[in-house]
């Protein structure tokens, strides 16, 4: 079992930046895919960004391409998501999410259930 702890959310300006981190605890992740999602007020969780186990293969929803990046580091056990030029429609509280298989190389298809570990979520409120 991994412990997935969200952070780095907070208030900022329309075209901005911050940096949420996940870090993990208990087994490793460094055999996982690991995932960034959001979810709305009234919305569905969607998936933000997804970057498999050793880093060579990432998705990117296209709403963020381009402004969003996901990063791992393995030996800190730890996974980013660097969120750039902020819009408001970027609101939204964040999740990273652990894969449920290990070794996993192709992370295009990749859906909410393929997930089975859950941070608690960190809020991100982009100004206007």
């Amino acid at each position: 079992q991994v412990l997935l702890v969200d952070s780095g959310g907070g208030l900022v300006q329309a075209g901005g930046s911050l940096r949420l981190s996940c870090a993990a605890s208990g087994r490793t992740i460094s055999n996982y895919a690991m995932g960034w999602f959001r979810q709305a007020p009234e919305k569905e969780r969607e998936i933000v960004a997804v970057i498999n186990w050793s880093g060579n293969a990432i998705y990117y929803a296209d709403s963020v391409k381009g402004r969003f990046a996901i990063s791992r580091d393995n030996a800190k056990k730890t996974v980013y998501l660097q969120m750039n030029n902020l819009k408001p429609e970027d609101s939204a509280v964040y999740y990273c999410a652990a894969d449920r298989r290990t070794w996993r190389t192709v992370v295009d298809a990749m859906g909410a259930s393929d997930f089975g570990s859950w941070g608690q979520g960190t809020q991100v409120t982009v100004s206007s």
